[in-house]
């Protein structure tokens, strides 16, 4: 058995996230000294038009040394996408037919859409 493999197979403390296609693992495993590390690991499934399926995955291995900075790094990144974007998921711009309105024929674009309103009329 290779080091890899063994490592590997030292799985102390796991969790699972589904999200959609994507499936997230969060896993901590030990290493030959015994200390742990954690590795998160993104599972993607892709669908053939004949109905077969395959999984991609990317795995990320983070050691104590860095937990404390890229806490707060990922703390940074979330807190500011909410900042900028709310918490709002604009799930349709995910589709692969997604168009921004402007593109749509004869949706209006830019302010055309905006009624002029005078204060003493309401």
């Amino acid at each position: 058995m290779s080091d890899q493999e063994h490592l590997e197979q030292e799985e102390i403390f796991s969790q699972v996230l589904r999200a959609g296609r994507r499936t997230y693992f969060f896993d901590v495993r030990a290493t030959k000294a015994e200390d742990y590390y954690l590795t998160v690991t993104e599972s993607k499934k892709f669908t053939h038009d004949d109905g077969s399926f395959h999984y991609k995955k990317h795995k990320i291995y983070l050691y104590k040394e860095d937990f404390a900075e890229f806490n707060e790094m990922l703390k940074a990144a979330t807190d500011y996408i909410l900042n900028e974007k709310g918490e709002e998921v604009i799930s349709e711009r995910h589709q692969k037919d997604f168009k921004k309105p402007s593109e749509l024929n004869g949706e209006p674009k830019g302010t055309e859409s905006f009624t002029d309103l005078n204060f003493e009329d309401i």
